[in-house]
């Protein structure tokens, strides 16, 4: 029996339909010359086969968009005795505009040596276990060891270190509120004192100044130490009369109460709400279960810099004109959403799919596009979107987040 033929505009083009709304019609439903969907190349299959959505995206995607994607597994290493460390900074990824982002691996005993930022620091554990230090500006010193799962946030300004714990170190992400930040330009302990007359520094430290005659000249940034002792210890050297800082500067993400749970996933948040010192960065761990959708919504109060965690998952953005775009992402990518544009994430893979969204902001925040049809009269929407209202009193209710 012959398939019948989809109507067709004068220009011999199909009439646009669900799924396939946009003149010209794109996707690769509408090739009807199969030659259109060979690439002959030069190409690398490898490369191109992790990203489906970009090779052939779906017919409902429609014009352009800047990148949106980058990654931490083609961001150079700089490795040193100790551990290593690279970076995704807006120098490198134009769209990231409200924060930058390090992967840093600690042997045990590796040291990031002491030092401080002119941005905020929010930390995230992948991998084992690490000591921090931190002094706040009334000279309240915090000491504590984070886990896989725990996070941190340092103020700007605020002094710190990081060092690895038994038996094999630590990998974390860093976050920086300020997307030119850049964790190789950092103010080091080291660097100011090489670079301090000797005269001064006796005067400061109130000791003759051959003290410091074999100082490092060069800074260490990442050096190898010695495996720290118990946590106890060095929390009783560190504190001096000044007693404790008012709030902690960590925090266990992975071990909080989820803010949203469904068969198909759940959400965990981190903010100023429940950890009180990080005022300029909220923060949230999206679990999916494969085929699962972190539902169609936005953010009205930052920009979303996300970190792939695990999995295999698919994004598109929406933003006026109308403008759609489709990327894939996978473990150790970076995906960033400007804020207030309309995006949903897939789970595609056959295993769990993780990923952090990261604001620049005290609060989480995100308005579910579900949530505002249900919450807008049944009238409205049903002239909207020529759906009878008994129908659109099934959608679901109560922002669900993760879908199903």
């Amino acid at each position: 029996m012959a398939t019948a033929k989809k109507p067709e505009t004068s220009a011999g083009r199909p009439i646009p339909s669900f799924g396939n709304p946009d003149l010209p019609p794109q996707g690769a439903i509408n090739a009807r010359n199969k030659a259109s969907l060979t690439d002959p190349g030069p190409r690398s299959e490898p490369l191109g086969a992790q990203f489906p959505s970009a090779q052939f995206p779906p017919p409902t995607d429609v014009s352009d968009m800047p990148m949106f994607w980058a990654s931490f597994n083609n961001a150079p290493k700089r490795v040193q005795n100790g551990g290593w460390a690279r970076q995704v900074t807006q120098y490198d990824f134009a769209i990231a505009e409200e924060i930058s982002g390090v992967d840093m691996r600690l042997t045990a005993g590796g040291i990031r040596e002491m030092h401080w930022h002119l941005a905020a620091e929010w930390g995230y554990v992948s991998y084992g276990s690490c000591r921090v230090t931190v002094l706040d500006d009334q000279g309240r010193a915090y000491v504590s060891d984070v886990k896989e799962g725990d996070i941190w946030y340092f103020p700007a300004g605020q002094p710190h270190s990081l060092q690895g714990l038994g038996p094999d170190g630590c990998e974390f992400l860093l976050c920086f509120d300020d997307g030119k930040a850049t964790e190789y330009n950092t103010l080091l302990v080291t660097d100011w004192i090489a670079h301090t007359p000797p005269e001064i520094l006796a005067a400061n430290f109130g000791l003759p100044a051959e003290t410091f005659a074999n100082i490092p000249l060069n800074q260490l940034y990442i050096f190898q130490g010695e495996v720290p002792g118990p946590l106890a210890a060095d929390q009783a050297s560190s504190a001096q009369g000044e007693g404790a800082p008012p709030y902690p500067y960590t925090f266990s993400l992975k071990g909080s109460a989820a803010a949203k749970k469904t068969k198909g996933g759940e959400v965990r948040v981190a903010d100023s709400d429940n950890f009180k010192v990080s005022s300029t960065i909220a923060a949230a761990l999206v679990t999916l279960a494969p085929g699962a959708l972190r539902e169609m919504h936005w953010h009205p109060n930052g920009d979303e810099w996300q970190y792939w965690i695990k999995g295999h998952g698919r994004m598109t953005l929406f933003d006026a004109g109308p403008k759609a775009v489709t990327q894939d992402f996978h473990a150790g990518d970076i995906g960033y959403v400007k804020r207030a544009h309309g995006h949903y994430v897939q789970n595609v893979g056959d295993t769990e799919l993780q990923f952090l969204e990261v604001f620049r902001a005290a609060h989480f925040r995100d308005v579910s596009l579900v949530d505002w049809l249900t919450h807008t009269p049944p009238a409205m929407v049903a002239q909207h979107l020529n759906i009878d209202e008994a129908t659109i009193a099934k959608f679901p209710r109560g922002k669900p987040i993760v879908m199903p």
